[in-house]
């Protein structure tokens, strides 16, 4: 299975947020779409990713106990290794690569490393429990046949 399969059940839909946006648009961004991370892109429409940010990433700072975050710019705050994977990437690899990095949304580029998409391990883990559970059903109908 490939990423393009998980991304015909979800949808391409993206959310994104330029680097000088203030933390604050951040947040309400995060709310208003009801998603754990934005991916940062320039201020063109060259679709080219700056970073990622995520809630993880408001709440440690806000822990660090840094003075007028909310007011400072999401650059400050982002991830500029991003890691992402192509709609024609293997499902399985992915979900090792999400695993062993510790990330819970992987931006889809496309072939000319344009942003596509993005996915989350909750799209993974869906996708791979109903292909289980598809798995399963054949299993059964196969014994009960």
């Amino acid at each position: 299975m490939r990423i393009s399969d998980v991304l015909r059940g979800k949808g391409s839909d993206v959310v994104t947020i330029t680097g000088s946006a203030s933390v604050a648009e951040l947040v309400a961004l995060l709310k208003q779409k009801g998603v754990g991370a934005v991916v940062v892109v320039g201020g063109d429409d060259s679709g080219a990713i700056a970073g990622i940010v995520s809630e993880r990433d408001v709440v440690r700072r806000l822990a660090g106990g840094v003075e007028g975050l909310l007011d400072g710019p999401v650059s400050g705050l982002m991830t500029t290794q991003v890691h992402t994977c192509t709609a024609d990437d293997d499902l399985h690899d992915v979900a090792v690569k999400m695993t062993d990095e510790r990330i819970r949304h992987l931006p889809v580029v496309d072939g000319d490393g344009r942003l596509a998409s993005i996915v989350s391990i909750g799209d993974v883990v869906k996708t791979r429990l109903g292909q289980l559970q598809a798995e399963r059903d054949a299993l059964e109908g196969y014994i009960n046949s």
